[in-house]
């Protein structure tokens, strides 16, 4: 499991973006997300810094 914190994120439509950006690196990938913390735990076979990039690239900023 990987543990991200994502700042930027503030609604259910910001999440479903994230989780969208994921996604598209792993479609088969789980993900969970805690908006009041910013934390984003994902279980995925791709590498992190794939995901990241994809997070950062749909204009979210990822720590």
């Amino acid at each position: 499991m990987t543990i991200l914190t994502v700042r930027g994120m503030s609604c259910g439509p910001c999440a479903r973006a994230v989780t969208g950006a994921i996604q598209r690196v792993d479609p088969d990938a789980n993900v969970d997300i805690d908006l009041a913390t910013k934390r984003v735990e994902i279980v995925s076979s791709a590498k992190v810094e794939e995901i990241a990039a994809s997070i950062e690239a749909a204009g979210y900023r990822v720590e």
